[in-house]
């Protein structure tokens, strides 16, 4: 299936969950935040979020920094 990630289409298996997702573009395990097609998705429902062909995920990691 296709999906959008932070604006680039990437081509995955089918049934890919949003943690698998995560998996791809971060090893970070805090600091993530997750929307699909414009919804947040709390981490708690990360592992059973499955997307579906030509979902738009946005990935974001805070930075500190100053």
């Amino acid at each position: 299936m296709i999906l959008t990630i932070n604006g680039a289409t990437h081509e995955v298996a089918d049934g890919m969950t949003v943690a698998q997702a995560v998996h791809t573009l971060t090893p970070a395990t805090t600091g993530v935040a997750v929307a699909v097609n414009d919804e947040v998705v709390t981490r708690s429902a990360w592992e059973t979020t499955a997307l579906s062909d030509r979902d738009r995920v946005e990935v974001l990691t805070a930075v500190q920094g100053g």
